[in-house]
């Protein structure tokens, strides 16, 4: 008879877990990203706190994005046909540009293959996309909802995390979340959100100096964060092609003062004065697991990997970092 009950108290676990994932999966991104920015603004939330209470400051912190992402959808509704549009014409421009420089047969039949297979495959994104804005809705809400949460339950959930570990562990487990919290630190703030406000910079900075259209200026600073997050690329190959075409175009002026702009706003400059400034001296980031990460994140994630996957795995280096460090501790002791 126990046997029976346990064999259907499991049946009847296995089919809730699957209901409660079959319902989760759609909003994992959301998730996801209402995590990331949550940890992201938990030091502004708990400067609130201690002025208005946990609750008031998490509903500010999520009206003030609310509005960024109403903004967001804004300007997604009145550039999205040109954003896509330019993003497509600056692929095609990038294969013909290839095509000019002579490269050897072999090369460019193989780059031929390779547009043959992307642009089609570009077009079909692109077009989803243009369909996407419900999607944009819904995920936006879940996305304000769990990082409300969060933030409002920020210091029940610490205590809860802190009761699950062993006490005969405890020091063992604070020194090894000390650590991979500086790693997480230095990846969400001073990674993630400086190369988010380079690209917002950047899309600025080709709409002030009139080198393209609004749909190109965004192009421009997705461009600059997608290769920001590049170790030896950087977003200065965004504001340095600018200037050029500025410059070859005649408006010598404008393509100083852009280069200028970009290298004191853009790069390299604020990643020798500000990015410093918001990572703990014992933090540090391997650059390799930063590509790595993107590359393997997108493969098995899609977009969120790009940001998740540099997350895990410096993550996962700062665990062993930790772990090897703890290691020689003991055994200098003994």
């Amino acid at each position: 008879m126990k046997r029976t009950n346990v064999a259907v108290w499991a049946v009847v676990a296995l089919v809730v877990l699957y209901l409660a994932w079959a319902m989760i999966r759609p909003m994992l991104s959301a998730l996801f990203f209402g995590a990331v920015v949550a940890y992201a603004f938990l030091p502004v939330h708990r400067r609130l706190s201690g002025k208005v209470g946990e609750f008031w400051s998490s509903i500010l912190l999520a009206s003030l994005l609310l509005i960024s992402i109403v903004g967001v959808a804004i300007v997604a509704v009145m550039t999205l046909s040109d954003v896509l549009s330019s993003a497509y014409a600056y692929t095609t421009d990038v294969f013909e540009w290839l095509y000019s420089i002579g490269l050897p047969v072999s090369v460019e039949t193989s780059i031929k293959n390779f547009q043959v297979q992307l642009l089609p495959l570009l077009q079909e994104r692109l077009l989803s996309y243009t369909f996407s804005l419900p999607g944009y809705v819904i995920q936006s809400l879940v996305f304000l909802v769990f990082m409300q949460y969060l933030l409002v339950n920020s210091s029940e959930i610490r205590r809860y995390l802190r009761e699950l570990i062993p006490t005969e562990e405890r020091e063992l487990a604070e020194d090894l979340v000390s650590g991979i919290t500086k790693t997480l630190d230095a990846l969400v703030r001073s990674w993630l959100l400086l190369n988010l406000f380079k690209g917002l910079v950047m899309t600025a900075g080709l709409i002030i100096f009139d080198v393209t259209d609004t749909g190109g200026a965004i192009v421009g600073g997705l461009l600059t964060v997608f290769f920001s997050f590049i170790p030896l690329f950087e977003g200065w190959m965004i504001w340095a092609i600018a200037a050029w075409v500025l410059v070859r175009d005649g408006f010598l002026l404008k393509g100083v003062l852009l280069a200028v702009y970009g290298f004191v706003l853009v790069s390299p400059l604020p990643d020798y004065t500000i990015r410093p400034r918001l990572v703990a001296k014992e933090a540090r980031l391997d650059s390799t697991m930063v590509l790595l990460g993107m590359i393997g994140g997108a493969m098995a994630f899609g977009i969120k990997g790009i940001i998740a996957g540099p997350i895990i795995f410096n993550l996962l280096a700062s665990l062993v970092r930790e772990w090897k460090r703890l290691n020689r501790r003991r055994r200098s002791k003994g």
